[in-house]
C-alpha cells in the first residue's frame, strides 16, 4: 500500500514581474513504512512539495494523497495524521522544552504521557533540559525537540524538511539512527536533504533539481545506472589541474569532489594513464589517477548534465 501518492504536481510563484516554476509535473509514490528521501540542493522544490503534501499550500496542477486522503478535499483528515518538521526551527523560543511538547500534544487532544513510548528514545536525550527555553538549545537539541513535537500525536506519515541542515556530524548520525527506530513503528517517513551522502540511508530516493524529478530508485539502483567509467585525479595544484582537464576534448565532465576531481571521458575506452602522462608532462607534482565507483552525487551531477 502506498502512503503517499503524487501525480503530475506543478506549482508556480509570481516573483516581481516574472513567473517562477517551483515544481514541474512531479510524480512519485512512497510505500507505507518506507523511508523515502527527496534529495536535491536548495531551490530544488523540496519545501514547496512538502507544503503541498502537508496541506499548507495548494498545487496549480496535479493531485496528491496521503494515507488515501486527498490533500485538497480531505485536508482536515491529513492534518490529524501527519507530522511535519519544517526546515527552519519553528517552535516557541520562549517556551521551555516541556512546555513546547505539552503545547503540541494539547493541539491534538493527547498528552505526553499517552504517547511517551513513541518519543521516549528521542525525548529522553533532552529531558534533563526540560526546563530550558527552546531558544537556548543547541542545534542538535532543537532538532530532537522538533522531532518529538512532530511525533507526539503518533502520526502515520512523518515529513521532515532538511532536518539535519546546520547540525554537527554526530547529531546527523544520531538523527538517522532515530529515524530507523521510528520506521520500526511502521511510520512512513519522507525526508528531504541537500546532503547527497544521506541518500544512502534511505530505502528509496527521488533526485530533484529545479522542480523536476531526475530519477527515482534505491540508492544502489541509482548508482548502478551510472554506466560509464569514473576516474579520480589529484595533484598538488588542484585548481590548474581542473582547468587542464576541462580543456581536454576527451573529457566530458570534471568537477571537484573533496580532495580529488571526478572525471568522465567521452570514450569509455579512453586510457586514463595516457591522460595522466600528458598531465605529468605539464609538471604536476604528486599526480595521482585511479578508477572509482560512482556515488549518489556523481549520479546527480551526471543526470543534471544530461537532462
Amino acid at each position: 500500500m502506498n502512503a503517499v501518492i503524487v501525480n503530475n504536481v506543478a506549482k508556480t510563484f509570481r516573483a516581481e514581474k516574472a513567473t517562477v516554476a517551483a515544481l514541474h509535473d512531479v510524480s512519485f509514490e512512497a510505500a507505507q513504512g518506507e523511508l523515502f528521501g527527496l534529495i536535491g540542493p536548495d531551490g530544488a522544490g523540496k519545501t514547496t512539495l512538502f507544503r503541498i503534501l502537508t496541506t499548507l499550500m495548494i498545487a496549480d496542477k496535479g493531485t496528491a494523497s496521503v494515507d488515501g486522503f486527498d490533500v485538497v478535499k480531505d485536508f482536515k483528515d491529513i492534518r490529524k495524521r501527519v507530522g511535519y518538521m519544517p526546515g527552519k526551527f519553528s517552535l516557541y523560543q520562549d517556551l521551555t522544552v516541556s512546555e513546547n511538547l505539552s503545547f503540541f500534544a494539547t493541539l491534538f487532544n493527547t498528552s505526553i504521557e499517552e504517547n511517551y513510548d513513541l518519543v521516549k528514545g528521542i525525548y529522553s536525550q533532552i529531558e534533563k533540559f526540560k526546563d530550558r527555553k527552546a531558544g537556548a538549545l543547541s542545534g542538535g537539541m532543537k532538532q530532537k525537540l522538533a522531532l518529538s513535537c512532530a511525533l507526539i500525536h503518533r502520526p502515520s506519515v512523518l515529513f521532515l524538511d532538511e532536518p539535519t541542515t546546520g547540525v554537527d556530524a554526530v547529531s546527523r548520525k544520531e538523527f538517522w539512527e532515530l529515524l530507523r527506530e521510528l520506521q520500526k513503528q511502521n511510520i512512513t517517513i519522507i525526508v528531504s536533504t541537500p546532503y547527497m551522502d544521506e541518500a544512502g540511508l534511505c530505502d528509496r530516493v527521488a533526485l530533484i533539481q529545479k522542480g523536476r524529478i531526475l530519477d527515482i530508485d534505491s540508492p544502489t539502483g541509482v548508482t548502478r545506472k551510472f554506466g560509464k567509467p569514473l576516474w579520480a585525479f589529484r595533484a598538488d595544484d588542484m585548481y590548474h589541474l581542473m582547468l587542464d582537464l576541462v580543456a581536454m576534448p576527451e573529457v566530458v565532465s570534471c568537477y571537484p569532489f573533496g580532495s580529488e576531481h571526478h572525471v568522465v571521458f567521452r570514450d569509455s575506452n579512453q586510457s586514463a594513464e595516457d591522460i595522466g602522462k600528458r598531465l605529468a608532462d605539464k609538471g604536476y607534482v604528486n599526480l595521482g589517477v585511479h578508477r572509482i565507483e560512482p556515488t549518489i552525487e556523481d549520479c546527480f551531477m551526471d543526470l543534471m548534465r544530461s537532462k
